[in-house]
């Protein structure tokens, strides 16, 4: 089992397609929660997963209620957010946890994030950047939960 990434709310196909191919070649599961502010049959999704998209471990939830309803969130994830301070790099990942990321225009609702706020983590940035690309930030803090845990990463 590795890890999962949520995605809640995604509106940028390319995006979207850039962290399925990501999460393929990290042996990751990806969650969509609706709304999805596009066909995730779309061409530009393919095409930034290129081939990818047929061994994606994907599940497409109808809302962020059946999501939580279907899966026990406790210790066992972190939401990342530019509404912190707590670097991501002070987490300590565990092989399964879900790392949930908000939409590209609104981030995770706040009602999530205040919830869980022990739990949420940020990628520092320079006072001039407001925020990093989804996919990029996907890939640094996915990244980064299998260095903590790349010794089960291997087998």
């Amino acid at each position: 089992m590795s890890f999962n990434l949520v995605l809640v709310h995604p509106q940028i196909p390319n995006n979207t397609g850039a962290i399925g191919r990501l999460c393929v070649n990290a042996g990751a599961s990806l969650h969509l929660i609706k709304p999805i502010g596009f066909d995730i049959d779309e061409k530009a999704v393919r095409r930034a997963g290129l081939d990818y998209w047929d061994k994606l471990d994907l599940h497409v939830w109808e809302n962020i209620d059946e999501f939580f309803a279907a899966n026990k969130i406790s210790d066992n994830a972190y939401f990342a957010t530019t509404k912190t301070d707590k670097p991501y790099f002070d987490a300590s990942f565990k092989e399964g946890d879900f790392i949930f990321f908000g939409s590209e225009t609104a981030g995770i609702p706040e009602e999530v994030l205040n919830k869980y706020k022990s739990q949420n983590i940020t990628i520092p940035m320079t006072k001039e950047g407001r925020s990093l690309n989804l996919a990029i930030s996907t890939g640094i803090i996915l990244y980064d939960a299998i260095r903590q845990t790349y010794s089960s990463f291997k087998e």
